[in-house]
C-alpha cells in the first residue's frame, strides 16, 4: 500500500519528528514507488498558477493529495516554466512561509520546498520541511548544498541547461552534470543516502531528448540513488498528442508507467488520484513477477 503519514500534525515539527519524517520517507522510496503531490503557490505556474496562491486554498489542497495518496507534498513559490518570471527572495518566502506553517498545523506528510534560492530552503528547513527540490542540483548557488548539509535535508538534484543543444548525447551530459553535484554535496557534508536524482524533463532538453531521457531512464540507476521524474502534465506530451496542458492526463500516466518500468522511485505529479490507481495497478502486475 502507498505510505503517508499520520495527518494530525504540530505547527513546527520537532527536529527528531523531521528527522523520522525524513528517514521514513528515504526508506520507503527505497523498497516502492511513492507518488510526490505538486503544490504551486505561484500566479504564473504554466498548468495551476493561481489556483493555490492563498494559504487557505492551499491548506485545502494539500488536505485534497494526502487523501489521494501522496507520500510528499512539494510546495514551490516561484514559477520555473519557460519564460517564468523571477522572483526576489522576500516574496519568494512570503508566499511559501504561510502555506508551510499552514499545513503543519493540520498535516504530518513530509513536506519538499522547490527552490534555488539557499535562504528559502533554510527558512523552510527551519519549520520542519524535509526535503530540498533545486532545479539546478546545487549548481546555481553553491550556498544551497551547505543549507543542505547544516539543516540535514534530504536534496533532489535535478539535472538543468541554460540552453537547449540538439547535437548533446543527453546521458552523457547527465553523466558530467550529477558526478558534479554529487562532488559539490560531498564536499558540503551531504549524506549521499539522502540525495535523490531528477533527470529534469522539460529543462533545456529537446522533445527527443526528453523521449529519450525517460525510456533510458534506467542509466541514472548506476549511481545508486533513487530517481525522481517529474513530467506531469508537461510540453513534451502535448507535442506528441496534440493536447492542450488541461488534457495531458492520459499522456502523464502513461509516461510515469514507463519511467516506473525504468526506475522512478517517486513521481512528481498534480493529479494524485489518477495516479495511485495506475500505481496500485503497476504493483499488483509487478508483484506477479517478484515471486
Amino acid at each position: 500500500m502507498l505510505w503517508h503519514a499520520d495527518p494530525n500534525g504540530a505547527a513546527h515539527l520537532p527536529d527528531t519528528l523531521r528527522t523520522a519524517n525524513r528517514d521514513r520517507f528515504l526508506s520507503f522510496i527505497r523498497q516502492r514507488p511513492a507518488l510526490m503531490g505538486v503544490l504551486n503557490v505561484t500566479p504564473d505556474s504554466f498548468s495551476d498558477g493561481g489556483q493555490y496562491a492563498s494559504p487557505q486554498a492551499a491548506l485545502r489542497r494539500a488536505h485534497e493529495m494526502a487523501a489521494q495518496g501522496c507520500a510528499i507534498l512539494d510546495i514551490g513559490g516561484e514559477s520555473t516554466r519557460p519564460g517564468h518570471l523571477r522572483v526576489d527572495e522576500a516574496e519568494e518566502l512570503a508566499r511559501v512561509l504561510p502555506v508551510i506553517a499552514h499545513i503543519r498545523q493540520e498535516i504530518a506528510l513530509p513536506l519538499s520546498i522547490d527552490t534555488t534560492k539557499p535562504n528559502v530552503a533554510r527558512k523552510a528547513a527551519e519549520r520542519g520541511v524535509e526535503v530540498i527540490n533545486d532545479v539546478w542540483g546545487l549548481q546555481a548557488d553553491p550556498e544551497m548544498a551547505h543549507v543542505a548539509a547544516e539543516t540535514e535535508s534530504a536534496v533532489v538534484v535535478m539535472h538543468n541547461r541554460a540552453h537547449i543543444d540538439a547535437q548533446l548525447d543527453i546521458f552523457a551530459d547527465f553523466r558530467r552534470f550529477f558526478d558534479r553535484s554529487l562532488e559539490i554535496a560531498e564536499r558540503a557534508g551531504v549524506d549521499r543516502d539522502r540525495i535523490l536524482l531528477d533527470p529534469g524533463i522539460g529543462f533545456g532538453k529537446t522533445l527527443e531528448q526528453n523521449l529519450a531521457s525517460i525510456w533510458g531512464l534506467e542509466r541514472l540507476r548506476e549511481y545508486g540513488l533513487p530517481i525522481l521524474l517529474g513530467l506531469s502534465r508537461k510540453s513534451f506530451i502535448g507535442k506528441v498528442v496534440g493536447a492542450s496542458v488541461d488534457r495531458r492526463l492520459t499522456g502523464t500516466v502513461a509516461s510515469n508507467m514507463v519511467g516506473l518500468m525504468r526506475g522512478a522511485a517517486v513521481l512528481r505529479v498534480h493529479d494524485l488520484a489518477e495516479h495511485r490507481e495506475a500505481l496500485a495497478l503497476f504493483n499488483a502486475l509487478k508483484a506477479t513477477g517478484d515471486d
